[in-house]
């Protein structure tokens, strides 16, 4: 999903100056967690892969793993450890692409405390590159728990920013501005529910994200569906997983007869 926005900047440098970044307070603590999805191209478009997502929790430590196989056997899988201590913090995260659907390879390591992130590569069918950089990395930061993350913010009021980690393919640092965008219903058999709508767009910031929708490089938004209540969930969520990529569809699986 767009539950990983890594990858999204290509070539783009810079942080929103002008946005301030927090750490999202817990309202609601994270469990053990075992559900299924579907990928699906677009809205209502074919079935291209399924996916597990995995989800444990020690103490106020959680570690979540993402995992999506496609059908032309690309894989996505990524695994993120965060705290829930009063505010979720990322600890560390790993990110892993291959196959056919994504450009080219790539795999992300970030341990939030040493700021250090590792980046490895492959392009055009070229040796694989290594790229290693220790950076200021804010406490906000969001990637592996987006989904997490909705889930304890309210769709009403001022836009959520927060920050994140994209390999463009060097490691840089942007911010993602969350909004909420009203409720739509849905329903589940004869049972009608509504879900908040969030959108979730890249802020590249500085003259790089004056320059970006010039040339048709803004990443396009995110949309992510969640149902409130004292217990909200993931609905789905419609957006490109890397720059210039197409729309995939990530919604919930019911199991075959």
């Amino acid at each position: 999903m767009a539950v990983r926005l890594v990858g999204l900047v290509v070539g783009l440098v810079g942080a929103s100056a002008v946005l301030g970044a927090s750490e999202i307070p817990v309202r609601h603590a994270e469990g053990v967690v075992h559900g299924f999805l579907r990928v699906r191209a677009g809205e209502r478009g074919a079935l291209i892969g399924h996916g597990e997502l995995l989800q444990t929790s020690r103490g106020d430590r959680v570690t979540s793993r993402l995992v999506l196989r496609f059908r032309d056997g690309s894989l996505q899988d990524e695994t993120a450890v965060f705290s829930q201590r009063g505010h979720f913090r990322l600890v560390s995260d790993h990110l892993i692409q291959r196959g056919p659907s994504f450009p080219y390879p790539l795999d992300v390591a970030i341990d939030a405390a040493s700021g250090r992130v590792a980046v490895r590569h492959g392009e055009g069918g070229g040796a694989e590159k290594v790229i290693e950089k220790r950076m200021e990395l804010p406490s906000d930061l969001a990637n592996g728990m987006v989904l997490t993350l909705l889930k304890n913010i309210a769709p009403s009021g001022t836009p959520t920013t927060v920050s994140m980690v994209v390999a463009a393919p060097k490691p840089r640092l942007v911010h993602l501005v969350i909004t909420g965008a009203g409720d739509e219903k849905f329903s589940v058999g004869p049972a009608p529910h509504r879900a908040a709508r969030f959108n979730v767009r890249v802020e590249i910031g500085g003259i790089a994200g004056f320059i970006a929708p010039l040339i048709g490089k803004q990443p396009k938004d995110t949309a992510v569906w969640i149902v409130e209540g004292e217990a909200p969930g993931f609905v789905r969520s419609e957006g490109p997983f890397y720059a210039g990529g197409p729309l995939w569809r990530i919604e919930l699986a019911a199991p075959d007869p």
